[in-house]
């Protein structure tokens, strides 16, 4: 197995921190929180969540414990880099940087979920941010797209706060909730940001997460 050098070697792992939102790799210890997590958000995320199209062999691990291994080779390999979303110390979403491609491409998607109870208040713009800083810092990328279905308001705005770019419409793009479904592109490279994602939402933000608030 041919394993990342350079870059793609020394960018994982990796724990990111903006005030109260960190990232840091997903693992075997999150299996009781992450499952909570989805069980108390399954109606909120039903409607945005991969599936696999009848009669196609999927590679989805039947268990918790299957899917960090599964993410963790990945990582290994540079392919992905799994986190988990913390706030305020407490798991409560996921973000994956996946599909990297190196050589002459260097780039990547962003897929991302935060609980309903925190919604709202800036995490998952930040947790974005971060990954985006280290994919074009560290990790050596030139460009990361979000693929997002055009009824989701909220992940919409998400990326409208962070400057994305409009790409356009993909038609029946990605199976999701059972369907083939039409997603709009966002994409944005590092050059649209010399200083930084993380810099550009502070000031656009105003350092809206506020750490005190109760969950």
């Amino acid at each position: 197995m041919n394993l990342p050098t350079g870059p793609a070697a020394s960018s994982w792992p990796a724990k990111l921190t903006e005030g109260p939102v960190t990232l840091r790799p997903i693992r075997q210890t999150d299996r009781r929180a992450w499952h909570e997590l989805r069980d108390a958000n399954r109606e909120w995320l039903a409607p945005w969540d991969a599936t696999t199209p009848a009669g196609v062999l999927g590679d989805s691990p039947g268990s918790f414990f299957e899917y960090v291994q599964q993410l963790s080779r990945q990582a290994r390999r540079g392919q992905t880099w799994p986190w988990v979303v913390l706030y305020q110390g407490r798991l409560v979403g996921q973000l994956t940087v996946a599909g990297i491609s190196r050589a002459a491409v260097l780039s990547a998607n962003i897929g991302y979920w935060v609980s309903r109870d925190v919604a709202g208040r800036g995490i998952a713009p930040t947790a974005v941010a971060l990954a985006f800083d280290h994919a074009t810092g560290p990790g050596g990328l030139h460009r990361l797209e979000v693929a997002i279905r055009p009824e989701n308001e909220r992940s919409l705005r998400v990326v409208a706060k962070l400057g994305f770019r409009d790409e356009g419409l993909r038609q029946r793009f990605l199976h999701v909730a059972g369907a083939w479904r039409d997603h709009r592109v966002f994409a944005l490279t590092r050059e649209e940001v010399p200083d930084g994602l993380l810099e550009r939402w502070r000031a656009v933000s105003g350092h809206q997460i506020d750490p005190h608030r109760p969950l």
